[in-house]
């Protein structure tokens, strides 16, 4: 016999905890179980420690571009080690908070180990067995290194290692020209680093309209990074060297040590290689045949538009269940299994709006369809662009880089997606996320009076100016 509870919630990313909390506060008895580091990949090695890094890089370049806005600054120098120490920090104010609350909470239990599947309804953790009619798998997912030619002779760094350098790489090469790829890339260049980019494709993140990606790879070719794309068949080989010389009857040793990548017709030698090229959910060792839970080829829980998995009485929430891969999107899908479980609500997977962003400097914000989706869809639709160089704040603030971007339907007048790249994208863009959500035509913002002088104030005047996609 085991250890009953009414629920196990397995991990404590972003859906997690919050799921706890509201079972147990509702009289459940929660079992909640953590293998490694409370908080998940956003806590820990995603969201808030990247974007720290991200913050002390915007720092850097700012401060180098002081004598533009009438500042001395001198020269400007980067301690790798003082910005690893601050992501620390600001990691563990979120980390240690929640963990503490999660060891404190009335009906929770913790259990801190590696949980894996007995039967349908049975977990077994550091020798534990725990029994639940219902279970919540929460397990995130980790970075791809995928077996390139010469990969396993070299160092390889992933998004998780690369924040734990305390020494700036000379020449940094990314492998991968999709947004964990390109922050990095952006953020060590800003550091000190040289950086070159190898991506695979014909351009840096293809899923993206082709002005989106233009507009990005230039803003990182004016910082210095160098860009290869179409970059085939990549490979990699230790270029580790030691050379010998005799002076004055003594023998000196002198070592130079480096990595080389190359592809079709292009060689280049680093000395680190980042690995970004794509993640996978955390569910090959939870023993999930045992339950008979299945999962795709790509190693994802596939759920129903509740978050049900193919067994009764277990869900899947988050990374694992391939229908976000967001922070965002996981805390939403607490909110849809809440609502269903707890307050007679129904709430739906395909109810969102797909959004995210990419945080390089000026971010990007995106919200629904592409250009792309909307001329495979054969859609009839009306498109406004407006550069940042037409937006009064960008030049009061020196960052006049991207452009603005916005598709409506030419028949309903409904907003069908936005890019926004440019200073603030990341926070315009919801301006119209939230129109979108209410189903409003577009002419609810074109109206609209805005305070002057903001990004969001050219957003209407960027409506009024529609054109025939």
């Amino acid at each position: 016999m085991g250890l009953k509870y009414d629920a196990i919630v397995v991990g404590t990313g972003q859906a997690g905890p919050s799921l706890v909390g509201r079972m147990a506060s509702a009289g459940m008895k929660v079992a909640v179980v953590e293998r490694k580091l409370f908080g998940g990949t956003c806590v820990n090695t995603g969201c808030i420690p990247t974007k720290t890094m991200v913050a002390s890089a915007y720092c850097a370049e700012l401060a180098r571009r002081g004598a533009q806005f009438g500042v001395s600054t001198g020269q400007v120098k980067v301690d790798l080690g003082q910005v690893i120490a601050r992501k620390n920090r600001v990691s563990a104010d979120s980390r240690e908070p929640l963990e503490k609350w999660l060891k404190s909470m009335d009906n929770c239990t913790v259990y801190e180990g590696h949980a894996r599947f007995t039967g349908p309804h049975t977990l077994q953790v550091n020798g534990d067995t725990l029994e639940a009619d219902k279970i919540f798998l929460n397990v995130g997912g980790r970075a791809v290194v995928p077996d390139m030619p010469g990969i396993s002779d070299i160092p390889v760094l992933t998004n998780t290692s690369i924040m734990q350098l305390d020494e700036l790489p000379e020449h940094l090469i990314v492998v991968g020209g999709s947004y964990i790829g390109l922050e990095f890339a952006q953020m060590f260049r800003r550091f000190g680093s040289q950086v070159t980019i190898l991506q695979r494709a014909s351009r840096l993140i293809p899923r993206e309209d082709e002005d989106v990606s233009a507009a990005v790879r230039s803003i990182l070719e004016n910082e210095g990074v160098k860009v290869h794309t179409d970059a085939c068949c990549i490979g990699f080989s230790n270029q580790d060297q030691r050379r010998q010389e005799r002076s004055g009857g003594l023998r000196r040793q002198e070592r130079s040590s480096g990595l080389e990548a190359h592809s079709e017709g292009l060689s280049v030698k680093g000395s680190h290689v980042l690995v970004a090229v794509g993640r996978r959910p955390n569910t090959d060792d939870l023993g999930l045949e045992k339950a008979g839970i299945v999962v795709d080829k790509n190693g994802y829980i596939p759920v129903d538009d509740q978050l049900r998995t193919s067994v009764e009485g277990i869900w899947a929430l988050g990374d694992c269940n391939g229908r976000g891969g967001f922070t965002h999107t996981a805390y939403n899908d607490f909110e849809i299994v809440a609502a269903n479980l707890l307050d007679s609500d129904p709430r739906r997977v395909t109810d969102r709006i797909p959004c995210y962003g990419l945080y390089v400097d000026p971010p990007l914000g995106r919200c629904g369809m592409t250009e792309a989706d909307v001329r495979n869809a054969g859609i009839k639709a009306l498109v406004g662009k407006r550069p940042m160089t037409r937006v009064g704040r960008a030049h009061e603030k020196g960052e006049t880089q991207g452009f603005m971007k916005v598709l409506v339907d030419a028949e309903s007048k409904l907003l069908l997606g936005a890019a926004i790249l440019g200073v603030g994208g990341d926070e315009v863009v919801h301006l119209l996320l939230d129109v979108m959500y209410a189903r409003k035509p577009y002419t609810l913002i074109q109206r609209a009076v805005h305070i002057h002088p903001t990004v969001s104030e050219l957003v209407p005047t960027m409506l009024g100016e529609l054109k025939p996609l």
